[in-house]
């Protein structure tokens, strides 16, 4: 399994910053340091997510990878 570091902007919807890790200590101590240089900033949200891929992930996870507009899109189908 691969471990991602997401660093996701609420107010914009976008994705800051995406990182896959092997090993998950890996990837939560970058977590932590991405948690601790956005502290100040309530609208920033820092992930680690486990998935075969990262297209797997942009399916499960979608609310990080596509706009309002297509996730309403998508839910009427």
């Amino acid at each position: 399994m691969n471990h991602y570091l997401v660093v996701f902007d609420r107010s914009s919807g976008t994705v800051l910053r995406r990182q896959r890790f092997n090993v998950r200590a890996d990837a939560l101590e970058a977590r932590f340091a991405e948690e601790r240089r956005h502290r100040d900033d309530g609208d920033i949200e820092v992930v680690v997510l486990g998935a075969s891929s990262w297209d797997a992930l942009v399916r499960t996870h979608a609310r990080y990878f596509k706009g309002f507009d297509q996730l309403a899109q998508d839910a009427l189908k």
